[in-house]
């Protein structure tokens, strides 16, 4: 069967090489790393019986991330035929015998029983815990294949492991290589490690529309641009949320008129004595990717009959509240009082995932009549560890109104602008 590799240029030399144990993918969004890196280990698992181990910090993302990708890079190779993809538990086996097995971070006793592998591929590795990657070190020693790991992130703050890792030698307090140089060749092999720094502009295939709507980031968040229009490192700026805005409330319910009503969303979060109730209602700008807070509840101290009375106006017209799962007897209570009430999806990692997604809309426009909302997000800032870094899903508060803004996205995606772009 012929195979079909239709590879961006900056990639060739990537997905051809195995001199390496470390790959390290660093660079801005639509610039085909994973598509890649995906293509690299299709070719390499048909040449070599081998047995390979792709990773993400929370088991339940890669589904929809890596596995899908293989799914698809298979198909563009015209290999998909050859392949067997199994989803429970996820595996992919080639006719050679090579497989590739799929763990998360969250579930780290489940590493332990790994033998074996000889290539390993940790996407979005920025999140992953530097205790996990040197977990994941120790699983890589089989003892007559060439070893390798292949890392592939788009840049955070100098802070994080990565940089710290792959540019910085702490321990002897000197630099192993200057990000800015590898800005400028895009390419450097040195130290046992190849290091590939890649934008948007290296992918052939990505629409001009999508390339225009990293450049319009510059304008709304100078840090997601830095980050993903031009895949470099820096220092993050601690808000949560640099696009929300206050907007005056008849000009907020003027843009939510012209939306459809499919994409209105109503969330809550639960709280009593030091937690709050926070109930609010959302709509969502899906063309233009802007998200509008327009109406609050927010009490404590509040039992349920009392907190049902006041929001009864949702019982009556039979609106939906996705609410926090975590509590599914008081779910219960309101569905019992007539109200439709549902759970929204929780995992490990969720926090971190609902937050990304709240980020990636353009504006985040908040009525001039929900106080709270503002007292709680116009200024969120991420949680530091000792060390002064951000903790990507903790403030420094309790942001109960953002917790109902995660509730009620559940089930709606955010335009990716990491979405994968190809020849197909």
């Amino acid at each position: 069967m012929e195979i079909n590799i239709t590879c961006n240029d900056h990639f060739e030399d990537f997905v051809l090489d195995w001199n390496y144990k470390f790959y390290f993918l660093v660079g801005g969004y639509g610039s085909s790393k994973s598509y890649h890196v995906v293509q690299k280990l299709h070719l390499k698992l048909l040449q070599e019986k081998r047995l390979a181990l792709v990773v993400r910090e929370v088991y339940d993302t890669i589904r929809d991330s890596c596995f899908s990708l293989l799914q698809d890079v298979a198909v563009d190779m015209g290999i998909y035929d050859m392949l067997k993809f199994k989803t429970s538990p996820m595996q992919v086996t080639y006719p050679n015998g090579s497989k590739i097995i799929f763990k998360g971070m969250d579930k780290p006793a489940k590493l332990k029983s790994i033998n074996g592998v000889s290539i390993i591929w940790v996407e979005e590795c920025s999140e992953v815990k530097y205790e996990g990657f040197k977990e994941l070190l120790g699983r890589l020693r089989h003892p007559t294949l060439s070893n390798h790991i292949i890392l592939s992130e788009n840049p955070i703050e100098k802070a994080n492991w990565t940089y710290k890792h792959f540019f910085i030698d702490e321990e002897n307090n000197k630099q192993i290589l200057d990000d800015e140089k590898l800005y400028i060749e895009r390419i450097i092999k040195t130290n046992n490690t190849y290091y590939h720094h890649s934008i948007c502009d290296d992918n052939y295939f990505l629409p001009q529309d999508y390339i225009k709507e990293l450049d319009n980031m510059k304008e709304y968040d100078p840090d997601l641009y830095r980050v993903a229009r031009q895949g470099r490192f820096g220092i993050n700026g601690t808000k949560v949320l640099p696009q929300f805005e206050m907007m005056d409330h008849d000009l907020v319910m003027a843009k939510v008129g012209s939306i459809p009503s499919r994409f209105y969303r109503a969330g809550m979060d639960f709280g009593f004595e030091t937690s709050y109730n926070a109930l609010v209602r959302i709509a969502i700008d899906d063309v233009n990717k802007d998200l509008y807070i327009y109406w609050e509840y927010y009490k404590n101290h509040m039992t349920d009959d009392k907190t049902a009375k006041e929001i009864d106006e949702f019982r009556v017209n039979k609106e939906l509240i996705r609410a926090d799962s975590a509590e599914p007897k008081t779910i219960r209570f309101y569905q019992q009082e007539g109200f439709k009430m549902i759970g929204a999806k929780k995992y490990q990692g969720s926090r971190l995932q609902n937050t990304k997604k709240v980020k990636r809309f353009k504006h985040i426009y908040c009525s001039t009549k929900c106080v709270n909302v503002k007292k709680e997000l116009k200024d969120l800032t991420y949680k530091q560890n000792e060390k002064g870094e951000n903790i990507y899903d903790e403030f420094n508060i309790d942001p109960h109104t953002l917790s109902a803004i995660w509730y009620a996205l559940d089930g709606y995606e955010v335009a990716d602008y990491k979405r994968h772009y190809h020849s197909r």
